[in-house]
């Protein structure tokens, strides 16, 4: 979920964007309580204790690198400036220019330091501004503290884990010291972490550089996919993923016991580095994700934006509304039929390793987990149609992108499968075909 804390609330347009209340309002915390343009702290827990009930584990995004760079007022109704938050926060709490960060604040600003210039040093990377957004003084224990009873807060209320937003600014060090004081979940276990450690940048400040504290956000990943699935040139815009028979850590990803996998984000929809919501193939993709054994995958749902910085459907105070899975509004892509039947089919193959590879050289693939599940794929804008082995012996079964088994018929289309596990598929444009054994029907 997106970060729970209450958060810097606009009372103006300006500072480089032109909506009163963007999405990204919540990532400038102003201090940990949960009444925030989401709800209230009550709110919150009723809704981590209803998910608890219903079998489904709640993941909050943590902004523990920063506080904010602008206003002051919050949804809480809480006064600050940038580096003085009444009985959290005064300017001691924060990295200053030159004692921390080597880049000095702009000429004629009230700021500590400046933002980061060069992205490849690892002191400014730590230590400097990230978009002019007051930078924490993580190495000290008040701090640490700080920021460790926050999550605290989250775990005691039922949170089994994070999203460390902008871990790469942290660093390991800082980092590993906030964990060593996390305490266990409510089932006992230690809490999950995955870290934001974006690409490109050498050594320590390198997302491997990171795997001894947590799991990462595989942007590795949803850019080999963007690449296979999207190619720069005009329309229809359809790479070759036939390519993806090489894919993973053969490809040059992290570890997949490392990695928590993803088509796109918040942030990367709305940049351009990944798919979104609004490419044709970008539910495809996902569905391949799903049947692809290369780390934890992460399906994406949020809502519909026309600008990149579009407040999430909300009130006129800012105050977020409810989930309308419209497509227009709120785009549910973890509800799509394909999708929801794939998160099954992920789970049911397990661990059982790729084989009956097959593509035709560009953009349709198909290949077999084992002889547990079948997937296959259309990147192109026509149907097409191959006779591809599926893994699995004969009979007839529902195809669960389409359909699902229900006692001993399918919902949907199905697929026959003949004498040595071959078949013949029609396949729609951007569009899928998948079946596991349990979904044999005849």
């Amino acid at each position: 979920m997106a970060p729970p804390q209450d958060s810097l609330k606009r009372t103006a347009t300006g500072n480089g964007s032109t909506v009163l209340h963007p999405w990204w309002e919540v990532y400038q915390p102003v201090d940990y309580h949960l009444t925030s343009r989401m709800g209230t702290e009550a709110q919150f827990k009723s809704m981590v204790a209803t998910c608890r009930r219903a079998g489904v584990k709640v993941y909050a995004d943590a902004v523990i690198n920063h506080m904010t760079g602008q206003g002051n007022l919050s949804y809480g109704g809480a006064g600050y400036t940038k580096y003085h938050y009444t009985g959290l926060y005064t300017p001691a709490d924060f990295h200053s220019y030159p004692a921390d960060c080597p880049v000095p604040p702009t000429t004629g600003s009230a700021d500590r330091e400046g933002s980061i210039q060069d992205f490849n040093d690892y002191t400014q990377v730590f230590n400097c501004e990230l978009v002019g957004l007051s930078d924490l003084r993580t190495q000290s224990n008040y701090v640490r503290n700080t920021l460790a009873a926050y999550l605290n807060k989250l775990l005691s209320y039922g949170v089994s884990g994070f999203r460390v937003d902008a871990a790469k600014h942290i660093g390991q060090t800082d980092l590993a010291a906030i964990e060593a004081r996390l305490h266990n979940t409510v089932d006992g276990a230690r809490p999950y972490l995955a870290l934001e450690v974006g690409t490109g940048s050498p050594g320590r400040i390198s997302p491997w550089a990171f795997q001894g504290v947590g799991d990462l956000l595989g942007f590795d990943y949803a850019s080999q996919i963007h690449d296979a699935f999207k190619s720069y040139n005009s329309p229809p815009n359809d790479g070759n993923i036939g390519d993806l028979k090489i894919f993973g850590a053969r490809s040059g990803l992290l570890p997949s016991n490392k990695e928590l996998v993803f088509v796109e984000n918040h942030d990367s929809e709305r940049n351009g580095s990944t798919l979104n919501y609004k490419d044709p193939n970008n539910t495809i993709a996902t569905e391949f994700m799903l049947a692809w054994p290369h780390g934890t995958p992460q399906v994406y749902a949020s809502f519909a934006w026309a600008t990149p910085d579009d407040s999430p459907p909300a009130n006129a105070d800012g105050l977020v509304t409810n989930t309308v899975c419209d497509n227009t509004t709120w785009v549910c892509v973890d509800r799509y039929t394909g999708v929801a039947h794939m998160v099954r089919w992920h789970n049911y193959v397990a661990k059982a390793q790729v084989a009956n590879w097959y593509d035709d050289g560009a953009n349709l693939v198909a290949f077999s987990r084992g002889d547990r599940g079948f997937f296959s794929t259309n990147n192109e804008t026509a149907a097409k149609t191959v006779t591809v082995r599926t893994g699995l012996h004969p009979g007839s079964y529902c195809d669960i992108i389409h359909g699902a088994k229900v006692n001993r018929s399918c919902s949907g289309p199905t697929v026959t499968v003949h004498q040595h596990g071959v078949a013949t598929i029609t396949i729609g444009s951007y569009d899928s075909v998948a079946f596991t054994r349990q979904d044999r029907v005849h």
